[in-house]
Formats: C-alpha cells, sequence, structure tokens
C-alpha cells in the first residue's frame, strides 16, 4: 500500500519576537498561512526495520539532517512500529527560504505515517510529536490560518485570508535561521505589527488591510546582512505588489496581488532579477 501526502509551504503575514526565552528559544507571536507551492511525498511500507527517502532534488540530505526521516524516527520510536518505511520526496519548495518547507515534509511524514501503519494519533498529539521536530511543524500538520504563539507551537486557528495571488521570491542566497535569530535584540525592537488588527482585517475580509498589517521584524536582521532581500522587497513594491514582506528568517520576499491583471507584469519584472519565482494563490 502507498499513501501519498501533500506538504505546502507557509508564509507569514505577521511575526513578532516578545523577549528571549530562558530556555534560548525566542517567545514568538505570529500569523501564518498556507500557499499553493507544495513538495509532495509517496511513503510505501517496508518489511524490514529501516528509513530509507529518495528525492528528485540533489541538493538535500536523505539521512538523518533530513526532517522527514527525523519525523519517520520519531514516530517509529515512539509508537513502537517495528516495520520500515520507503519515502519519496517531490520537492518543490526552496530550501532554506522561510517557507517551511523542510517543517512540512515532517508534517506529512508525520500525517502520512499514521494512517499507513494506522495508528490512531490525533491531530493533537501529532502536534505534540512535531513541536520536538521544529517550532513550524505543530502548524505544518494541521495547516490552514493560525495564530502561532510559545515559541511557535501554540496555535490558535482563526479564519483564512482573503483570496488573493502571491508572488513569491527567492533570492539566491541561504538564510540561517538560527543566526537570523542569534543577532536579534528583541528587547530593542522599537516598532512591533500589530496581531489584533491584522486578524480584524482577516476577519472583516479587507485584503487591503491585510496588505497595510503585514508586518516581520525579523526584517531588522535579515535586510541588514542581505541587501539582495531588500532589492528584492523594492523591486517587488516597485512593480505593483499590493503588500510584501519576507517570510520567515528569509530569504524569500512574497507579494500579496488582488488583481490578476498585475501578476504576470510583476513576475516577469522579477525574473529579470531572480530565477526562483512562483505564483501562487492562497491555499483557502
Amino acid at each position: 500500500m502507498k499513501i501519498y501526502e501533500k506538504a505546502p509551504a507557509k508564509i507569514n503575514l505577521l511575526l513578532d519576537v516578545m523577549r528571549k526565552r530562558e530556555d534560548g528559544f525566542h517567545e514568538v507571536e505570529m500569523i501564518m498561512t498556507m500557499v499553493d507551492l507544495a513538495d509532495r511525498l509517496e511513503m510505501e511500507e517496508l518489511q524490514s526495520d529501516s528509513i530509507f527517502i529518495s528525492s528528485q532534488a540533489g541538493y538535500i540530505p536523505l539521512d538523518e539532517k533530513n526532517l522527514a526521516f527525523q519525523a519517520a524516527r520519531l514516530i517509529k520510536d515512539r509508537y513502537n512500529v517495528r516495520k520500515g518505511v520507503y519515502i519519496h520526496l517531490d520537492k518543490n519548495i526552496p530550501v532554506a527560504a522561510g517557507l517551511a518547507g523542510g517543517s512540512s515534509d515532517a508534517a506529512a511524514t508525520l500525517r502520512g505515517l499514521n494512517r499507513l501503519w494506522q495508528l490512531g494519533i490525533s491531530e493533537d498529539e501529532l502536534c505534540t510529536l512535531g513541536a520536538e521536530l521544529g517550532s513550524d511543524v505543530p502548524f505544518c500538520v494541521t495547516g490552514g490560518t493560525a495564530i502561532a504563539r510559545g515559541r511557535g507551537e501554540k496555535l490558535e486557528r482563526i479564519p483564512n485570508p482573503p483570496q488573493c495571488w502571491v508572488i513569491l521570491a527567492k533570492p539566491p542566497i541561504n538564510v540561517s535561521t538560527a543566526d537570523v535569530y542569534g543577532k536579534l535584540r528583541a528587547s530593542e525592537l522599537k516598532k512591533h505589527p500589530s496581531t489584533k488588527d491584522m486578524v480584524e482585517a482577516i476577519a472583516n475580509g479587507s485584503f487591503m488591510d491585510v496588505c497595510s498589517h503585514l508586518g516581520n521584524v525579523l526584517e531588522t536582521v535579515t535586510l541588514q546582512l542581505y541587501p539582495e532581500v531588500l532589492q528584492m522587497k523594492e523591486i517587488m513594491q516597485r512593480l505593483g505588489a499590493d503588500g510584501v514582506l519576507m517570510s520567515g528568517s528569509g530569504p524569500t520576499v512574497f507579494g500579496l496581488v488582488s488583481k490578476e491583471a498585475k501578476v504576470s507584469r510583476i513576475y516577469n519584472g522579477l525574473r529579470g532579477f531572480c530565477k526562483e519565482v512562483y505564483v501562487v494563490r492562497m491555499l483557502t
């Protein structure tokens, strides 16, 4: 039997950091939603007690460094599963891009193996497992749109934002999330985005209000370290995207666009500066 799971990318409509915690993590408040750019995973049971991963992408690790591998090992150990699994990972989300590609692969692996091995694990339990793998994994387990607090594992579901086009542009650099958080001085942040205003904008279905309340405090670090990300933001704004923000710790920048007529102009303009450009929709 084969199980198939989709692992969509996420974007942060809002990312705020309150403080650095005693455990070394940061206390965050984020609003995340899914977009229709996805990895696809195919899982098949093996009789041998092993985990094998393959992928068409030559640039990702296929061993313990891979979050899908870690998710498979965690579920096997925790639920005493003595069978193995072969996972084929069809990779479409760029890596180290601020789009939670690895976290979404881990979440899809947890969901898929729960079905493959008929373990009957509740969604809440899967989220708890996911939190052991990474801060974005619980959100990727549930999908939809949510406010994430704590270090990202405390989720509050909210309605989906108004449907629109999302243009993603990833400059040809990789950004280390740990480095960005390491250089952030949360106590010195002058300006914080308003979760309350963004939640209200989403509840009212106001696309322009969603655009005007976008905010990500990690831009204060990433845009200084990587001028290419700032350049990408400025180009996207100049080309007419309605709302522009860096996702996660970067380097991917996304533009929200309400009118289809603008989309190809922005896409073609960005392609002059950047090879990895994607036009997708919100997953609602």
